[in-house]
């Protein structure tokens, strides 16, 4: 069945851990806070829905303060009144629904929200830096304590910064 993007509600989680078991198993994540992200930014919370409903995959994001991205498994408590940088958590879509263009379609929802903010950031894993490069995003240098955060999500960790304008997609 065809799947497509729409806002998550509290009630996809269920679904969205199953996403996140299967696509991240060695980067777990309560379902605490997943659910905290959508009660706190709901317009950048995505579920990708089949249609018997099924949850194929997600997204996550959320402003932040610039270069002060959430570490692995934490609870925000709030928006930052001064956030001043998008910070995409987490894209996950299950293997059989991928290469359909699904996550291309998903960031360009993401980055019409992140074009409020200067620039755009996020954590790549698992080697993504590729994919992630088709958006305009790019490494850059980071400090000691966003290098202790980066180490949680794995070695292959990188921070990837998108000065906001037209996403890229190569």
């Amino acid at each position: 069945m065809a799947a497509t993007w729409r806002n998550m509600s509290a009630g996809d989680m269920q679904g969205l851990m199953r996403v996140a078991d299967e696509v991240h198993p060695g980067l777990p994540e309560s379902e605490r806070v997943f659910a905290e992200r959508v009660r706190l930014f709901p317009e950048g919370c995505l579920a990708l829905a089949d249609g018997d409903n099924n949850i194929r995959g997600y997204a996550i994001s959320h402003p932040i303060r610039r270069r002060n991205p959430p570490a692995l498994d934490s609870m925000l408590g709030d928006i930052a009144p001064d956030a001043d940088q998008y910070y995409i958590h987490d894209l996950a879509i299950l293997p059989g629904s991928r290469g359909l263009g699904l996550a291309a379609e998903c960031m360009a929802t993401l980055l019409a929200v992140g074009e409020r903010y200067p620039t755009t950031c996020l954590v790549s894993v698992y080697g993504t830096v590729p994919f992630w490069g088709r958006f305009g995003f790019a490494s850059e240098p980071v400090d000691a304590t966003l290098q202790e955060k980066l180490r949680a999500y794995g070695d292959d960790a990188v921070y990837l910064v998108r000065q906001s304008g037209p996403a890229v997609d190569r």
